[in-house]
């Protein structure tokens, strides 16, 4: 399936310049990216849900839009700008990597939390450092909470991406309080009671045509959302050092979110084996997000952010519109690089 479908993409890219557009008479690059919103759009019809994507060649700044300007819920693609914060309070000596930081039964969260697990409801101390792996490189609900205070909270997370310049995306909630959200949970207990047994048996109290009516609010919600237009540029500024750090520290993030092991069916799911990604994915009531830096084999980069919402489909499914449309883009990139300048 997956050698059928390169062959596939390497028809419809060979084609681009071929496909008679209704653009006809528009310079030959312009055509041709209106080809490929076309073959992104094919793929976002599959996904059953509400596509949106932003891929933008960092080298040249040439950009590929598909709903670019539409927010989307981040799930857990906010723990990058959460990352970004944490970074510059590290590099104003506010806090340190090596600092230690210890997570009791109330610091566990619901979700995806590899460190939740593994404690078993024990007390656990890590370093800051560790916190920012288990937190990017494997999306630990718990580690980024804690991260999140410690790096002055949502609105300073915020604050710090409207420093840069980045206008469309907005970190509003802990991982704690969008499960409240999310669930439906009504009546919240004093934070010092939010264990992980605590947060499940309060969902489990929720009818469930409420979590219904709580989960399909969510995708509408403009909290803790981005648009993959913003979503790109961000990356870009990363890419090329622009996010406020020192070159060590975005070095560092970067290392970090190539390493990640979670979504390996999205992004990095149809690209040729060995293709270097530093990304974040996100999962969340019909959300399915991945979005990151690929490397071309030129040494370039694609900062691309593809959002899915509203999406009734499987999971399989979403990942797979995630990887045709990186796959497709990848391959525009690297078709164009190899014409003769």
């Amino acid at each position: 399936m997956v050698k059928l479908t390169h062959i596939l993409g390497t028809i419809l890219l060979i084609g681009f310049t071929a496909i008679r557009l209704p653009s006809e008479g528009l310079p030959r690059w312009q055509s041709e990216d209106d080809a490929l919103r076309q073959a992104i759009q094919r793929f976002a019809d599959q996904s059953g849900g509400v596509v949106g994507v932003t891929a933008i060649h960092v080298e040249t700044g040439r950009r590929i839009s598909v709903n670019g300007a539409v927010r989307f819920p981040m799930a857990s693609v906010f723990k990058l700008p959460v990352a970004l914060q944490l970074m510059r309070r590290v590099e104003n000596r506010e806090i340190r990597l090596n600092d230690s930081v210890t997570l009791s039964t109330k610091d566990f969260r619901e979700g995806n939390s590899p460190l939740a697990d593994m404690a078993r409801d024990t007390p656990v101390t890590f370093t800051v450092e560790r916190l920012l792996v288990w937190m990017l490189a494997e999306g630990d609900n718990s580690a980024t909470d804690a991260l999140l205070r410690l790096a002055g909270g949502p609105g300073a997370v915020t604050a710090n991406l409207r420093s840069m310049g980045v206008d469309d995306i907005n970190v509003d909630r802990s991982e704690a309080e969008m499960f409240f959200d999310i669930m439906g949970i009504r009546e919240r207990p004093p934070e010092h009671e939010w264990s992980r047994s605590v947060l499940a048996s309060l969902a489990n109290k929720v009818p469930i045509e409420e979590r219904r009516v709580a989960l399909s609010r969510y995708a509408d919600d403009p909290r803790d959302t981005a648009s993959p237009a913003a979503t790109a540029d961000l990356l870009v500024k990363l890419q090329t050092g622009k996010v406020g750090l020192g070159a060590g520290s975005v070095r560092r993030l970067l290392d970090v979110m190539t390493s990640s092991t979670t979504g390996p069916e999205r992004l990095k799911g149809l690209l040729p084996v060995g293709t270097p990604v530093a990304h974040k994915t996100g999962s969340a009531a019909g959300s399915r997000n991945d979005v990151g830096l690929i490397a071309l084999p030129n040494s370039d980069h694609i900062a691309i952010a593809v959002f899915i919402k509203s999406s009734a489909k499987d999971d399989a499914t979403r990942d797979r519109t995630i990887a045709e449309i990186a796959r497709t883009v990848y391959d525009y990139f690297v078709l164009l690089d190899s014409r003769p300048h």
